[in-house]
């Protein structure tokens, strides 16, 4: 099988700003745990105080760019996949595309001219992170971008495509280009919830892509927002990810299945009305470093063995082996080889 440029992804490129900090650094920013927020006008100063008075990591971020990232790691095969996302012509930009480039993915950014490379606080507490996005350049992407040849061209070639919910906040026109192409090619396309305030105030745009989303990804907190705003009336986990994969589809090359992780907690498989539970790997709780990036890095995981036609056990119990080496790190980084067997 050729695995050359197999799996694209497009998203937000976020250069996170990494940092332990306190309590009352929370509360000072109105900022809660394990919560992903777009930064309002509140949030800015944060950014220079985290530069300033933190000990603070610079790690090439944004939720799709990591799991492209961990599923490259994953793979070992130079340029099985490729990215699009918009940065800025700054040191930051510059930054992102030297550190996306040594991990062996092919990308091809869209650089504004206007807006500095998007950045994102990733404020961890306790091992416990919360992401705050000032999205800037990321929110610049244009549709025009991806139509170019040299761009679309990746869209052609990859046999398996990504986005997470994110991007319904920039570009959903590239969303429906590129999953409309999936469905009429017999292609794999895949998303991520990403955030209760996607499946809150950005349903529509979620709702126009779902009927050409064959995997759906999310944790048990997005799950529950999800089954809120649709009035379902149930908290059940497990019936929530049924009725998400039962939802209608556009082509019926592919079943939809639904991937529900829950932290600690089995993770939740729902295809063809029914359940499967995979329990994950346990950490002991000192050798856990920083939740950031766990989510990303699991769908990376599961990725790089679905693009090698794995079963869902495999693709899953990789999910876990990625997510598990992650948060044992700071941010979203990884020894040089995984040692999946």
């Amino acid at each position: 099988m050729a695995y050359e440029g197999i799996l694209l992804g497009m998203g937000n490129p976020l250069l996170d700003i990494s940092a332990v900090v306190d309590e009352d650094f929370l509360n000072r920013y109105d900022i809660k745990l394990n919560n992903a927020i777009l930064a309002e006008e509140k949030h800015v100063p944060m950014y220079e105080e985290l530069a300033t008075k933190y000990n603070v990591d610079y790690i090439a971020g944004g939720a799709t760019q990591n799991t492209i990232r961990v599923a490259q790691w994953m793979l070992q095969i130079p340029g099985a996949t490729s990215y699009m996302g918009s940065i800025g012509k700054d040191k930051f930009g510059e930054e992102m595309k030297k550190n996306s480039k040594a991990g062996g993915v092919n990308v091809h950014y869209y650089e504004d001219e206007t807006a500095p490379t998007g950045t994102c606080a990733v404020c961890v507490v306790g091992g416990e992170r919360s992401l705050i996005a000032n999205l800037s350049a990321a929110n610049c992407y244009k549709s025009e971008h991806l139509k170019r040849p040299e761009n679309w061209a990746l869209v052609e070639k990859a046999k398996y495509i990504y986005i997470a919910g994110f991007f319904l906040t920039v570009s959903p026109e590239s969303i429906q280009l590129v999953a409309e192409h999936a469905a009429a090619h017999n292609k794999v396309f895949s998303m991520n919830l990403s955030a209760p305030f996607i499946c809150e105030f950005f349903r529509d745009a979620q709702e126009k892509a779902l009927p050409y989303v064959d995997y759906i990804f999310g944790n048990e907190t997005e799950a529950r927002t999800f089954s809120k705003v649709r009035g379902w009336e149930t908290e059940n986990v497990e019936e929530i990810a049924v009725k998400i994969s039962a939802l209608p589809k556009a082509s019926g090359t592919h079943k939809r299945i639904t991937v529900i992780t829950q932290s600690s907690d089995p993770v939740v498989v729902a295809e063809d009305g029914k359940v499967k539970l995979f329990p994950v790997i346990l950490l002991p709780k000192e050798k856990l470093v920083d939740t950031n990036g766990a989510g990303d890095a699991f769908v990376g995981g599961f990725l790089s063995q679905l693009v090698q036609e794995k079963s869902i056990e495999e693709c899953v119990r990789a999910g876990c082996y990625a997510a598990n080496v992650i948060i044992q790190r700071s941010g979203c980084t990884y020894p040089e080889k995984p040692d999946f067997k």
